[in-house]
């Protein structure tokens, strides 16, 4: 439990009048107090940024103070942030940089946020985009943009400060864009409706290149009569072109999905329009996930595995186990339950399987004493001072119980299974 503070008790207070502001105004008074509530959030995240950087400073000092290796101080701070913002610590880390660099090198950025001028994430864009230059470069761009901050838009203030970055520094512009090349990489996330976004970061030449055989290919097919949009030729022939296959359905892919057994074996009745998950993925339609096992003229192997479940509750217990290398089973028994890392907001995807209690320290290699996490948190959780316990609940579910360096304790559970205690993990390999 942290010390009382006066201040802190001001803000919450603030927080009870926001809630309650009267209404029956006129709508002049209304754009008022949208103005004013913008300027609020500018100054609340200036103030913010200020509380931001003085904390990753004195952890940093009580690291060096505590005889930390110099490679690991600093560890677990943007964690705390994190937490504290309810934020995945790949957010907090991007935003602790951002506020250290706001409040200590970019003077007029942040006088113009402290009242309200320029939105938060105006100066976030300054500060993301001068993060490499000099500390005197850095002045001086802030300084050219000063009293154009409050009349530019957002891409004409990112685009201001790299014609500025690259003009004070143009070594060091062509240095950062080759690390930027190392950075490409792929990534795949959820959308609406059982839908995708396949993602590419990639340089520019090649990406331009590759959009604009993708539309040259699309004009083609519409002047030749094909009836699909030019979105839709565009997306399958990206398809078509990654995999070699004319349909995504032919190209060979294991996926792991959590079904009922209701939902998948008796769909009329009751309960057999649950709602599976797929790893990776997440909630899918209990129809989607039935055409993903049950399609016509198909013919691929699949494994069947049940997963126990609690009575009353429906967490997951246990599983069937049909390989005798028992870890490798618990491991992926805790990705199917976690569904992503277990630290409260991360929600990336699960990359290491740790103890909850440490195994130096007596911790037990069960399901029960497991949990998944993303490589950044598990490293964080070894970081000086940081706690976790598994917390069992009167209600047969269980949580895990982590406490912050600061004495802050945070709690999470896993994601609620389909609601039914008949579970299946369906297996399917093309």
């Amino acid at each position: 439990m942290s010390e009382a503070d006066p201040a802190t008790s001001t803000l919450a207070g603030l927080i009870d009048t926001l809630r309650t502001l009267p209404q029956g105004v006129s709508d002049a008074v209304r754009i008022d107090r949208i103005r004013a509530l913008e300027q609020l959030k500018a100054a609340a995240g200036a103030a913010q940024a200020i509380e931001t950087a003085a904390f990753a400073a004195a952890q940093r000092e009580q690291h060096r103070a505590a005889g930390v290796p110099e490679a690991r101080i600093g560890q677990g701070v943007a964690a705390q942030v994190g937490l504290a913002r309810r934020i995945s610590p790949h957010q907090a880390s991007r935003y602790l940089g951002w506020a250290t660099v706001l409040v200590t090198e970019l003077p007029n950025t942040f006088s113009q946020l402290a009242s309200g001028r320029v939105s938060e994430r105006r100066a976030e864009i300054i500060a993301r985009e001068t993060i490499w230059l000099s500390r005197e470069h850095r002045l001086h761009v802030d300084a050219e943009l000063a009293g154009k901050l409050e009349s530019l838009g957002d891409r004409q203030v990112e685009a201001e400060a790299k014609k500025l970055g690259y003009r004070l520094d143009p070594a060091g512009f062509i240095a950062r864009r080759a690390h930027a090349e190392a950075e490409r990489r792929v990534w795949l996330r959820p959308a609406p409706d059982a839908m995708v976004y396949l993602t590419a970061l990639l340089p520019v030449a090649p990406g331009v290149a590759g959009y604009a055989a993708l539309a040259k290919t699309a004009d083609t097919s519409t002047a030749t009569g094909d009836q699909r949009s030019r979105g839709q030729i565009m997306a399958d022939t990206l398809i078509e072109r990654l995999t070699g296959q004319t349909a995504a359905a032919d190209v060979p892919v294991s996926i792991n999905l959590i079904i009922t057994d209701t939902a998948l074996l008796t769909p009329s009745a009751d309960g057999g329009n649950e709602p599976a998950h797929l790893d990776g993925y997440g909630p899918l339609p209990a129809q989607t996930a039935r055409d993903l096992i049950t399609q016509p003229a198909d013919h691929t192997p699949m494994w069947i595995r049940r997963l126990y479940t609690a009575p009353g509750t429906g967490q997951l217990v246990a599983m069937e186990s049909k390989q005798r290398y028992f870890p490798a089973g618990q491991r992926l028994f805790i990705r199917l339950r976690d569904q992503h890392c277990r630290t409260p907001w991360c929600e990336a995807p699960i990359r290491h399987t740790d103890h909850i209690h440490p195994a130096a320290q007596g911790g037990p290699t069960t399901i029960e004493g497991g949990q998944g996490y993303c490589q950044t948190c598990n490293h964080t959780k070894q970081a000086p001072r940081w706690t976790t316990q598994r917390i069992d609940r009167d209600d047969g579910t269980h949580e895990v119980d982590t406490t912050t360096p600061t004495g802050h304790r945070y709690r999470s559970r896993p994601p609620d299974p389909p609601a039914t205690t008949g579970v299946l993990n369906v297996r399917k390999t093309r």
